[in-house]
């Protein structure tokens, strides 16, 4: 895996994408947040502060699998938001 650093950025970047495109979705839509909208951005920002809270921790045994393991969450977790994003009405 490359880096720690790297990680953290990538996932900071993504879900930041991904919450600005709900935001672009809301001011096409109306011009206002709605209640599934605002559901979607707690969501992410509720798994962002987790991968960040995981992506900290520092007395792990096994670095390269701890790292491993919050790749893939972040990237299914990823992958359900745009998902989500997809399905806004």
């Amino acid at each position: 895996m490359a880096s720690v650093k790297n990680l953290k950025k990538e996932i900071n970047y993504v879900l930041g994408d991904i919450v600005n495109i709900v935001y672009v979705w809301e001011m096409t839509n109306g011009g206002k947040p709605t209640e599934e909208s605002d559901k979607l951005v707690d969501s992410i920002y509720e798994k962002f502060d987790g991968l960040m809270s995981k992506a900290n921790v520092k007395n792990v045994e096994n670095k390269k699998a701890h790292f491993k393991q919050i790749r893939s969450e972040y990237e299914e977790a990823a992958n359900q938001f745009v998902a989500q994003v997809n399905e806004l009405k």
